[in-house]
């Protein structure tokens, strides 16, 4: 893929990550113009997040124990307690669970709020940062200096449920601990896209392009789904063979329903995280084929006569680019397939053009 500007990153960061849904919606396009101000942005929807926790509790959570305690309590640690002879005192060593609040998570979120006060230039906010931090303190979440520990503890993807509130303020001090600031200074912590790992891209890609149209277009009427399963419309199939049917997953999929009562408008768009072209059999350049296929299979087996969108849905291939644009399509037994690209390299008007494109036609 080349260099993408960090600008650009830090766009695909904003979206990616649903940041845009803690700033109003004045505020969404010029700090998409101002990458300058990631630290600042970064700490004060860290610190909108952990004061609303604190205004409905932070997380509890068990941690393991150990105790000399004056009546048993959990499992019996014997050998400390013939040891120490603590029998003889009243007294036995016990091991147990107790439920609190200096869980990983909390301890990871204050070392987030302990960095971005030393990372932000304005007083104030680097302030609050503290204030905030100081208040986890006294309310019993310790200072942990291990952050490596904290990394491989605090996970993502090892939540488990929690609030949709709650898993934001910790992606946000994932944002600020782990992926770290976008800069152009040499550091010890790389980028998503930087360390050009194909999955790693594509999920970024993929999930900022899906944030952008969740950001943008749903106050126009669009309803934006990612990740949706599709499910082949099968008759007469044999007892196992629905079981040995490969699943289909989309990327993205875009629905307006219109208002004079007509089918409305449905676009699915995959997204890849590659080049668009490669060189055909004889040197020459040419579409990927698998790609087009499996746009083909989400479009047409998913023809219903009890859904009239699903008879004049349009399909998308939307690859990255650097410095180059493509927008061909053509209509393929009834369905529009588009083959279009993003500049990551261009400024962010022409992203969000070459982005909103897909929906207006």
């Amino acid at each position: 893929m080349g260099r993408i500007p960090v600008r650009n990153i830090w766009l695909l960061l904003f979206y990616a990550w649903q940041l845009y849904r803690e700033l109003p919606a004045s505020r969404r396009v010029s700090t998409e113009d101002n990458p300058d101000d990631i630290a600042e942005l970064v700490a004060e929807i860290l610190a909108n997040s952990v004061e609303r926790r604190l205004r409905r509790n932070l997380s509890h959570g068990y941690q393991r124990r150990d105790a000399d305690l004056n009546r048993v309590g959990g499992r019996i640690n014997v050998f400390r307690t013939e040891r120490r002879q603590l029998l003889q005192r009243a007294r036995v060593a016990c091991i147990f669970d107790e439920l609190t609040i200096d869980t990983p998570r909390n301890r990871y979120v204050k070392a987030a709020l302990i960095r971005m006060a030393g990372a932000v230039e304005q007083a104030d906010l680097a302030r609050r940062c503290r204030n905030l931090a100081f208040r986890l303190e006294r309310a019993g979440v310790k200072t942990e200096l291990d952050i490596r520990r904290l990394n491989r503890t605090v996970p993502l993807e090892n939540l488990g449920w929690i609030s949709p509130e709650e898993r934001r303020m910790v992606v946000v001090a994932m944002l600020a601990m782990d992926i770290a600031i976008p800069t152009e200074q040499l550091g010890a912590s790389l980028l998503p896209l930087v360390n050009r790992q194909e999955t790693q891209g594509w999920r970024l890609y993929a999930n900022a392009v899906a944030g952008f149209y969740d950001a943008v277009i749903t106050s126009h009427g669009w309803r934006v789904r990612h990740g949706g399963h599709i499910q082949w419309l099968l008759d007469g199939a044999t007892c196992l063979l629905d079981s040995l049917m490969p699943e289909m997953i989309t990327d993205i999929v875009l629905e307006r329903q219109e208002l004079d009562g007509s089918a409305g408008q449905r676009i699915i768009i995959d997204t890849k995280f590659t080049s668009m072209v490669t060189r055909g059999q004889y040197g020459n350049q040419s579409l990927k084929s698998g790609n087009i296929y499996q746009l083909y299979a989400y479009l047409r087996s998913q023809e219903n006569p009890a859904d009239p969108m699903s008879h004049n849905s349009a399909g998308v291939l939307l690859y990255p680019a650097l410095g180059t644009d493509y927008d061909e399509s053509a209509t393929i037994q009834g369905h529009r397939i588009r083959f279009a690209t993003v500049d990551l390299a261009a400024d962010t008007q022409t992203i969000r053009n070459q982005l909103l494109r897909i929906v207006d036609g």
